[in-house]
């Protein structure tokens, strides 16, 4: 009977997450914003508590999920029809990098750091900062970015240019702190890095945000905002 009574309950349950998926769309399972991360981790523990606890009958399996599966209806629904409400349930993006600079306000507001930033970067094939004219954070946490004139997609042969040596950026101060494993792959050290900070008037570490080193077009620093950030290209010696 305890075999039967648990079948029931997840042919039931299976039935019902399918036809709460096809009612509410791609939302749900695409996560696209914390809402409906956290609906989906939600439904699926009504779920799941539901069918191991014995003492839950059918009907309660039933009205539950679909209770939540209504509530999340009804936000989209509002959501959908009322625009001004839709910014409250779903978020809106935030823009961490403008015209080339990094807002770290909007990045604080976002409680992230330089190397969470990176890493969204690079899962979207960026791999240095300097290439970034705009990027947002959006609702789901994913970036969008667009990126410089220079860096924009093209194809050698859109140009009939020879194939070129690709290096790789290397971070060098994240967060007012140096990184001396980075500076030893370019075979560098701290001495050579604070005098390529003078150059650019900049005397103390803590006052970086960031710096990152690429072959070819030098020392790229941000540093933190005080009045206003500063941000500059330093040229490779």
């Amino acid at each position: 009977m305890e075999w039967m009574d648990m079948s029931i309950k997840l042919i039931l349950g299976f039935l019902l997450l399918f036809f709460l998926v096809r009612v509410i769309g791609k939302k749900l399972m695409n996560e696209i914003t914390p809402f409906h991360f956290i609906s989906a981790i939600v439904l699926s523990e009504l779920l799941g508590n539901a069918v191991y606890d014995e003492k839950i009958p059918l009907p309660h399996i039933f009205y539950t999920i679909l209770v939540w599966g209504g509530l999340i209806f009804l936000v989209d629904y509002v959501a959908l029809k009322f625009s001004y409400l839709k910014q409250r349930f779903e978020g809106k993006p935030s823009m961490v990098i403008r015209n080339g600079q990094i807002d770290y306000e909007q990045l604080k507001k976002n409680r992230m750091n330089i190397n969470q930033l990176q890493s969204l970067l690079r899962q979207s094939e960026t791999f240095s900062i300097r290439e970034v004219a705009y990027a947002f954070i959006e609702a789901n946490g994913s970036i969008s970015i667009l990126k410089k004139t220079p860096y924009q997609k093209t194809t050698q042969e859109d140009f009939n240019m020879s194939p070129q040596a690709v290096y790789l950026p290397f971070t060098l101060i994240r967060d007012g702190k140096v990184i001396k494993e980075n500076l030893r792959e370019i075979n560098q050290d701290e001495h050579w890095l604070r005098q390529q900070l003078q150059m650019n008037e900049i005397y103390q570490i803590e006052e970086v945000l960031f710096a990152e080193w690429l072959e070819g077009d030098g020392l790229y620093v941000v540093t933190y905002p005080y009045e206003h950030q500063h941000v500059s290209n330093l040229s490779n010696l």
